[in-house]
């Protein structure tokens, strides 16, 4: 089953390739805009042709030429109203915020995977420039919402054909993915957030840029360090920081700040062949995307940054505990925080679902787990110097074993926006971590950022550490004082955030069985 799996994950992210590009075209003097929709209905060979402008109106779509317009006019208007209920509903799941906060940033191609979800773009001009996609999604969010009929309208090309049964399946499984957590979030109170873990610490920092050779990669790896200035600060803990697909350090010098303003030395390694350098290369047809065989060797940068602070290559201000490492990641970094800690990956739940396109649990993050079917077998990569790991927003349901979380040596905090539909709560995050938390003893805990999407619980340079700061410190600081073997215990408050309310929800996750995955 590998082949087909690998086969649809190519044409799968050739679609997304492309309609990233063709969706960058959004400006006002861009090309010219689809006029048209091919709408196909399910089990019919033709195609009913609409003209996107018959549908702002009752009064266009009566007046209209197309074959919905015709059809609108013999039945008494019924079919149009129906039809434009559809196209200018709001596509699911806070779509504005997510193109806001996605520009530039990983993931933005799994981001316009909806629309290739529902149809296909035909006849897409060049050159493509991919700078002007969120000015035209922010015109479309200023009228209230993007509707799937705003994004046709801005699309550049000749034509889309839309499958009406993918276009109402699609959203109806995008929205049921996000019911669980926020039933979860609305049965929780807040966490409180005013308490000494959401200050800002008494220690001022200091920046570094250095690079380190490693064994595993031919060039040097770049990493940021942050560290306090004082000679002797109340921490010897080292942590390191592991950003996402497409994605930089800078994106999470805030969280790094806020922890060296506590005395802890945080170090963030560049991943050379998933950042954002990367990713240009590939967009102006320089470079390929990611391999695969980068599943292992972001867990490898995070060793060679641990082994090089052991032997004092990052000339770090004072010495460090390299023996208990505090590990952070957002998504796929959150993904090499879980490697790190001992989750196992397994190839037989990619095996098995990969070409399951109607999976009720499959969504966005499943293109980039199933790019690792046969490579899984190489990535159980555990360093057993890592203490506890935080992940924020990790793709996990099909790549780990969830019978793994029973016997990591290292105790885990996972961290999901329940208005992420990128990596959505629900399949993404509630459901592997109540099958691994069935044990009362796991010690791993879930907590869930009300209204936070995959981009906004992010911090950059400035940002003061953002909503996470106070977990985060709150998480490392439990784990340190507990020590190896011992689970961490999170406060009962004093941690949370006004911007994103935060819910430890562990103790009321559904204990699920462990699922059963035939062998092959």
């Amino acid at each position: 089953m590998a082949e087909p799996a690998a086969a649809l994950f190519m044409v799968m992210r050739s679609r997304v390739f492309a309609l990233a590009a063709a969706a960058a075209l959004l400006a006002p003097t861009s090309a010219r805009a689809i006029e048209t929709i091919k709408l196909r209905l399910p089990l019919l060979e033709t195609d009913f042709v609409i003209r996107v402008s018959e549908l702002r109106s009752p009064q266009a779509l009566m007046a209209g030429d197309s074959d919905l317009a015709e059809l609108d006019r013999a039945t008494g208007g019924a079919i149009g109203q129906k039809l434009k209920a559809v196209m200018q509903s709001n596509l699911p799941l806070e779509l504005g915020a997510v193109v806001r906060n996605a520009q530039g940033s990983p993931l933005l191609e799994q981001v316009l995977l909806l629309v290739g979800a529902l149809g296909d773009i035909d006849g897409l001009p060049e050159p493509l420039q991919p700078a002007q996609f969120e000015e035209a999604m922010q015109r479309a969010a200023a009228q209230g919402g993007i509707s799937l009929l705003d994004v046709l309208e801005e699309l550049p090309g000749d034509s889309v054909t839309v499958q009406l049964g993918r276009l109402g399946s699609s959203v109806q499984r995008f929205r049921a993915q996000r019911r669980q957590a926020d039933q979860l979030v609305a049965s929780l109170p807040a966490v409180s957030g005013q308490g000494p873990w959401l200050e800002t610490g008494r220690f001022s920092t200091v920046r570094r840029e250095l690079t380190v050779a490693v064994k595993h990669r031919p060039e040097p790896l770049a990493v940021v360090v942050l560290e306090s200035s004082a000679s002797a600060p109340a921490s010897d803990r080292l942590v390191v920081i592991s950003h996402g697909l497409w994605d930089d350090p800078s994106n999470f010098e805030g969280w790094a700040s806020h922890l060296a303003s506590h005395g802890y030395t945080v170090v963030l390694p560049r991943h050379p062949g998933s950042d954002q350098t990367q990713q240009r290369a590939m967009l102006a047809g320089k470079a390929p995307p990611p391999s695969p065989l980068e599943l292992a060797l972001r867990p490898k940068d995070v060793s060679a940054v641990i082994d090089a602070a052991a032997d004092g290559r990052l000339g770090l201000r004072r010495p460090v505990n390299t023996q208990a490492v505090l590990v952070a990641g957002h998504s796929w970094g959150a993904t090499t925080a879980l490697q790190l800690a001992g989750a196992r990956p397994t190839p037989s739940r990619l095996k098995e679902l990969c070409d399951e396109v109607e999976h009720p649990s499959r969504n966005l993050s499943w293109v980039l787990q199933c790019n690792f079917v046969g490579s899984a077998e190489s990535a159980a990569l555990v360093d057993s110097r890592v203490l506890t790991a935080v992940a924020v927003s990790p793709p996990m349901l099909l790549l780990f074993d969830v019978e793994s979380a029973q016997t990591m040596p290292a105790k885990v905090l996972v961290v999901s926006g329940n208005s992420d539909w990128v990596v959505p709560s629900g399949p993404e995050a509630i459901e592997p971590m109540g099958r691994a938390t069935r044990s009362a003893g796991s010690g791993h805990r879930l907590v869930l950022a009300e209204r936070a999407d995959h981009f906004n619980l992010r911090s950059p340079q400035g940002d003061g550490g953002g909503a996470l700061r106070g977990l985060l410190l709150a998480w490392f600081n439990a784990a340190a004082q507990a020590g190896p073997g011992v689970s961490p215990q999170l406060p009962a408050g004093g941690w949370g955030s006004s911007r994103h309310p935060l819910r430890d929800v562990t103790t009321t996750l559904p204990q699920l069985p462990s699922p059963v995955v035939v062998q092959p």
